[in-house]
């Protein structure tokens, strides 16, 4: 257990990062028509798709706001963990407590990123198809990476919690 608590924020900020890269890297949902199915790209969730159609610039797509709200959170959850694991390196007095706070800090960033990579359906359907959500689907790799975010918190707060519990024996 020593082990798991000395990497923890290690653990935590990779965590992060997997889940920052599958957000953009893999279908955020999948569109079911009446003929086909379409993916729809996790960039285009997070940032909208613009088309030039005729030498005019169309939007096809408009960004999902939570779900770039939520990219945006995991990403500062891997700055705070960061800083969470430099400030105690650094030996300075009164920094050491900080980053106690920045982990707790990171905890909330991070769960909140986890959520909001789960509300990219309702969102995105409410900012492009009027809240019709009943032919979107949310994709396997967003899923995963709510999860990671969420367990990627939990990592974060492992410290603080079992510094608790040893100053409470």
């Amino acid at each position: 257990m020593k082990k798991v608590l000395q990497f923890s924020g290690v653990i935590s900020a990779v965590l992060a990062i997997v889940a920052i890269v599958l957000v953009l890297a893999t279908p955020a949902m999948k569109f079911t028509g009446l003929l086909s199915e379409t993916l729809i790209p996790g960039t285009t969730a997070l940032f909208g798709e613009k088309s030039t159609v005729l030498g005019k610039e169309v939007v096809v797509y408009n960004p999902s706001a939570l779900a770039l709200i939520g990219w945006i959170l995991a990403l500062a959850g891997v700055v705070v963990v960061l800083c969470g694991i430099v400030f105690p390196l650094l030996k300075v007095k009164g920094i050491n407590k900080f980053a106690g706070v920045m982990n707790l800090f990171a905890v909330v960033v991070l769960v909140l990123a986890g959520v909001f990579m789960f509300l990219v359906v309702p969102t995105f359907a409410a900012a492009n198809f009027n809240g019709q959500t009943n032919r979107l689907a949310i994709g396997a790799g967003w899923v995963i990476a709510g999860i990671l975010s969420i367990a990627a918190g939990q990592f974060a707060i492992l410290p603080a919690v079992f510094d608790f519990i040893a100053k409470k024996k």
